[in-house]
């Protein structure tokens, strides 16, 4: 393993198993070489990237690997039992899941402003790491998800598995196998590593989760709904054969109501809102023609399936002006 964070010009881009089993070869000797006999740490959020690298060290150290895996009550619906079912049930991973859904709302309520939401999430994600660290006996490294795009744009730890806070006295020394790897050569590492493809291509996901997309002040409620809506959202865009062609897509459940009939009473609740966009660099985006029929039908499942919700809009808007989150 290089200590390069520059990949060398000759260097030769995954786009086929077989040079994925070579990369998965040739990692496997380095971390065996560089972790020896001592332990390894790792953030599991399930995400190609920790997912792959999870792969790869329990493929090189096996039970050495601690792979953590923290629910704040912000992951989509069904994530963090697929990561358990993956990595515990059929990996065998030494997995440590830590329930905090309690603990991050708790901090988050009456929290509406953005920027504030984004550090309270980071900065209890980083505690809830440092103590489950300290739990545990005979840590040397830290691993890390961190892929090329991160060290060319913000440097070589990644902001929402930053745990650059941790104190000094943690002092590990951080494995990073993918980090001269760009997405889609991480992914076609992962598909040779036996990972399910709902986790391979799994789409971008923002490090507050869905805190970002519960915009304004979050509560219980309207998260539920929120959560509940986008998995309508997958299900039928996975049903549908979108899932594929459109780069990123997911809902919104703003901070306000609007009246509304159901059953034939008046009615005073939430509007889901869709996006669905297509970018190269997420520099900038456009959206996603979806057919009629479907929006329809994605509409009609949300508006009865889904408690608070009485209205689903589309989000036309192109980056710019529109950013690809709200918030």
């Amino acid at each position: 393993m290089s200590n390069s964070n520059v990949r060398p010009a000759s260097m030769e881009r995954i786009t086929t198993p077989e040079l994925a089993k070579a990369f998965i070869d040739e990692q496997v000797k380095a971390l065996r070489a560089q972790i020896g006999s001592k332990k390894v740490l790792l953030a599991l959020s399930g995400g190609v990237d920790s997912s792959v690298v999870a792969a790869l060290l329990i493929k090189a150290v096996g039970q050495q690997l601690v792979a953590v895996h923290v629910n704040h009550g912000l992951l989509r619906k069904g994530e963090p039992e697929q990561v358990i079912r993956v990595f515990r049930d059929e990996f065998k991973a030494n997995l440590v899941y830590v329930d905090a859904v309690d603990r991050f709302l708790d901090k988050l309520a009456g929290v509406a402003d953005p920027e504030q939401k984004r550090k309270i999430i980071g900065a209890e994600f980083i505690r809830v790491f440092e103590e489950e660290a300290r739990k545990q006996e005979g840590i040397s490294f830290l691993a890390q998800g961190t892929i090329y795009p991160d060290i060319l744009e913000s440097g070589p730890v990644k902001s929402h598995h930053n745990v650059g806070g941790l104190p000094e006295d943690l002092d590990f020394e951080l494995v990073e196998p993918v980090k001269l790897l760009f997405k889609d050569e991480v992914r076609v590492v992962g598909k040779e590593l036996g990972l399910p493809d709902n986790m391979v291509y799994r789409q971008p996901f923002p490090g507050p989760g869905l805190g970002v997309r519960c915009t304004g002040a979050i509560t219980r409620d309207r998260l539920n709904a929120l959560r509940e809506a986008d998995a309508i959202l997958r299900e039928e865009f996975d049903k549908n054969g979108l899932a594929g062609k459109v780069w990123q897509y997911f809902t919104i459940v703003p901070d306000y109501k609007s009246t509304g009939i159901k059953d034939g009473r008046r009615c005073w609740d939430w509007p889901v809102i869709i996006r669905a966009v297509n970018t190269r660099d997420a520099m900038s985006a456009t959206i996603e023609e979806i057919p009629y029929s479907i929006l329809n039908h994605i509409t009609e499942r949300i508006i009865t399936e889904v408690p608070g919700v009485n209205r689903v809009l589309y989000d036309l808007t192109p980056k710019p002006t529109g950013t690809i989150e709200w918030e």
